[in-house]
């Protein structure tokens, strides 16, 4: 069978915008498909946005909110971010509750047969802007819209911390042996970077006879 891979971060809008067609995608293909949770590339390479030039975040904000608009998806600004850090300058913060939190959970999700549409349901509420995306009874919403339950994820969590550290740190290891963007697909060894990429992910598919009857 097919294996599909996909590197997808909580805090990537590009990996919100995915999730759609990656679930679909997922439905109507006959594939092996392997949910690989990263953390945010600010965390991954601590330096990046401030040693990056200053037309990236300037020119990923009119881009992300354009896609959103083309795609008919509704999107805000996180509330909170993900992530702790300075946008002004780049600088990280070294604790990072919410992606203590999350990452954990989405891990254990993909563990339990879940991970894509657990991680699509919180993007659904980090990217909404409406604010408390973080908080036990939102997660426990997502959880239950992917057919999981938020305490036992909790539980698998707390049982394997060392297991989730070591995938992570694993996941981060085979991705950048493609890239270091998200979101990243790889189909049976072929990569595909980014959301605008989809449309050549589906045309290989297509063409390779994966469709379901």
């Amino acid at each position: 069978m097919a294996r599909l891979e996909i590197y997808w971060s909580f805090r990537s809008p590009y990996s919100y915008l995915v999730c759609d067609r990656l679930i679909d995608i997922k439905r109507d293909y006959d594939l092996d498909t392997e949910f690989r949770p990263v953390r945010p590339l600010a965390l991954r390479e601590l330096d990046f946005f401030s040693k990056g030039r200053k037309q990236f975040v300037p020119y990923l904000l009119k881009d992300v909110f354009r896609e959103a608009e083309r795609l008919g998806v509704p999107i805000a600004w996180p509330n909170p971010d993900p992530i702790r850090m300075d946008l002004a300058t780049g600088a990280v913060d070294k604790d990072q509750p919410h992606m203590d939190r999350i990452m954990p959970l989405g891990i254990a999700a993909s563990e339990l047969g879940g991970g894509l549409e657990f991680a699509s349901a919180v993007a659904r509420r980090i990217w909404s802007g409406a604010g408390g995306w973080c908080e036990d009874e939102n997660l426990a919403e997502a959880a239950a819209a992917a057919g999981l339950d938020l305490a036992g994820l909790d539980g698998w969590a707390a049982e394997n911390i060392d297991k989730v550290a070591d995938i992570i740190a694993r996941s981060e290891d085979a991705q950048m042996e493609y890239h270091w963007g998200v979101p990243l697909m790889i189909l049976d060894g072929e990569p595909f970077f980014g959301q605008d990429r989809i449309d050549a992910l589906i045309w290989r598919l297509n063409q390779r006879g994966l469709r379901r009857d």
